[in-house]
C-alpha cells in the first residue's frame, strides 16, 4: 500500500506535489487548483485553491485527508497574464462578509466538487489491482578489465 501510495502522489505532478514522508506510514503532499470564473462566453481564471494532501498507512490500510484550503486570488499582469497578486492565502473558511459572498461561495463550491473528485480519483487508484513495480536500483559489477 505504501507504494501505492507514492506512486500516486509522483504520478500527479500537475495536481499533487510531493513533500515529504514523516517515518514509514505518513505521506504529505501539497496542491493546488484554479478556480475559474465564467462570463457568458468567456472563461478566466479567478484565482488558486492551495491545500495540504496527508495519506498515512497502517495494518494493510490507508486513510487520507485533504487540509488548509487557502485562496490566492489572480489578477492580470502588465503583459495580459493571470498571476498570484499575492503570496499569502486567505483561509477558505473564513466569511468574507457581504461584498464577497457570493463569488465566495463560488470559491467553496468548486473547491469541494474538486475534492469530492480527487478522493474518488484516489480511492479508485487505490483498489485497483495491477501491481505497482517500485524500480529496483540496477546492481553495478566493478571489474579490472574491460
Amino acid at each position: 500500500i505504501k507504494g501505492r501510495i507514492l506512486n500516486y502522489l509522483k504520478k500527479q505532478n500537475k495536481d499533487l506535489k510531493y513533500k515529504n514522508t514523516q517515518g514509514d506510514t505518513s505521506f504529505a503532499a501539497a496542491g493546488k487548483l484554479i478556480i475559474n470564473k465564467t462570463l457568458l462566453v468567456m472563461s478566466h481564471p479567478s484565482g488558486e485553491v492551495v491545500y495540504n494532501f496527508q495519506a498515512e498507512v497502517k495494518n494493510g490500510k490507508y486513510r487520507f485527508w485533504l487540509t488548509d484550503f487557502e485562496f490566492i486570488p489572480y489578477q492580470r499582469d502588465r503583459y495580459g497574464n493571470f498571476v498570484a497578486s499575492t503570496t499569502v492565502g486567505i483561509p477558505l473558511e473564513n466569511n468574507p462578509g457581504k461584498l464577497n459572498a457570493g463569488e465566495w461561495k463560488e470559491y467553496k463550491a468548486q473547491t469541494a466538487k474538486y475534492a469530492k473528485d480527487l478522493g474518488t480519483k484516489f480511492k479508485l487508484y487505490m483498489s485497483s489491482k495491477t501491481p505497482i513495480v517500485l524500480p529496483t536500483p540496477e546492481k553495478k559489477v566493478v571489474k579490472k578489465e574491460w
